[in-house]
């Protein structure tokens, strides 16, 4: 169990998904926008080592932003890109 405790995973939170044509995206500067295509309250993708694992949503309290696990995440739906 020692062995399991120090593997090291990595998380990553996927707001949303953008496509932009790279003229755009090279003309972009500090303080450019990039529209997401989810809405404020949508659940967010977690992944595990690029592995889609859960959905959750954005909590802020106080000047903290964290994540809350809502369900698991459909594999199918992340790769499609999908907000099911």
């Amino acid at each position: 169990m020692s062995q399991v405790k120090a593997v090291n995973v990595e998380i990553q939170v996927v707001l949303g998904r953008s496509t932009l044509p790279m003229q755009q995206l090279l003309r972009m500067g500090r303080g450019a926008v990039i529209p997401l295509d989810t809405a404020v309250n949508d659940e967010v993708w977690i992944l595990a080592n690029n592995h889609p694992i859960a959905r959750g949503e954005i909590q802020i309290n106080d000047e903290k932003i964290s994540i809350a696990v809502t369900r698991e995440a459909n594999v199918y739906d992340f790769m499609a890109g999908g907000q099911a």
